[in-house]
């Protein structure tokens, strides 16, 4: 994707902010989704029913279905991922915060603090690896059998593959997660602690 910086604005606005925060915490939210995926519990194992056993007179119990096909997730790397956050990019304050009072350049100030330090813990957090590695805008052809959870398809999607059409986003892929361990006695739920100066 080429982008023409004279296109950029030179001050931001307010909706410009807005839509960068936005922009950022559905990157988080999508990042924590993978991070449930890979950390799902890999010890449970599905048993198959013996088919001479299954009788057609048998019920299927539709939560047992269910309960094969998804993946229970704990809420404690997404609390400890946005306790970082707010450490070091004060995100939810940032996110909190009733912005209509405020200049576009004290929102902007504050935008690069959140900026900053996101970058900052999504470096220390994560191992990035782009997916693709042609150029964006470029032509590219997904043959058959192509990995659809790594590369969506939009547009006016019909038939079947082979498809070509022109990368958008190379995509992200995360190699290695590495947030740092906590005491087992840690309340992940506090993920900012008031503060009482004495």
């Amino acid at each position: 994707m080429n982008i023409d910086l004279s296109l950029m604005p030179v001050t931001l606005d307010v909706a410009h902010v807005g839509l960068g925060a936005l922009s950022l915490l559905l990157i988080i939210i999508v990042v924590i989704m993978a991070m449930f995926r890979s950390s799902s519990n890999t010890n449970e194992s599905t048993v198959e029913p013996n088919k001479e056993q299954v009788t057609p007179s048998d019920k299927v119990d539709e939560s047992a279905i269910k309960q094969n096909l998804l993946k229970e997730t704990t809420p404690e790397a997404a609390l400890q991922l946005l306790m970082l956050l707010q450490q070091d990019a004060r995100l939810i304050d940032f996110v909190h915060e009733d912005l209509a009072g405020f200049s576009d350049s004290d929102v902007g100030a504050a935008a690069r603090v959140v900026h900053e330090g996101s970058r900052k813990v999504l470096q220390q957090v994560f191992n990035f690896e782009a997916i693709r590695s042609e150029d964006e805008e470029s032509r590219i052809t997904l043959v058959q059998g192509f990995n659809a959870s790594e590369n969506r398809l939009t547009g006016n999607v019909t038939g079947e593959a082979p498809f070509t059409g022109t990368l958008i986003h190379k995509g992200w892929r995360v190699n290695e997660v590495s947030l740092p361990q906590l005491a087992k006695e840690h309340d992940v739920y506090v993920v900012a602690p008031a503060e009482v100066e004495l």
